[in-house]
């Protein structure tokens, strides 16, 4: 499994407006391209100079469903994203293997 995962730091004037056009809008078009089969949420519990830090999760089974996602979706939205909120944030991107999960 691959989680593939988008830290973002927003800034506080548009942080509410940013959330819910994620959770409404942008989350659910990435979900839309099959590509992924969960996603988690997180706000991070840190201090952060003008914004607040998030962590978006995707999870998918393969390589190849990541690379589907990125060649053929990832640009477009992410244009969507950087217009509707231009110079209002800063966002970076990270890919893990899961190696392992315990759940009770």
């Amino acid at each position: 499994m691959i989680l593939y995962n988008v830290t973002i730091n927003i800034d506080t004037s548009v942080e509410q407006d940013w959330l819910s056009w994620m959770k409404e809008t942008h989350i659910p078009d990435v979900m839309n391209t099959g590509c992924f089969t969960k996603n988690i949420v997180c706000k991070i519990n840190a201090e952060s100079e003008g914004g607040t830090s998030y962590s978006i999760q995707y999870f998918c089974h393969s390589q190849k469903e990541l690379d589907l996602y990125m060649d053929t979706y990832a640009k477009k939205l992410q244009t969507e994203h950087a217009l509707k909120f231009q110079g209002k944030f800063v966002a970076f991107r990270t890919l893990l293997d899961v190696i392992h999960t315990h759940e009770v």
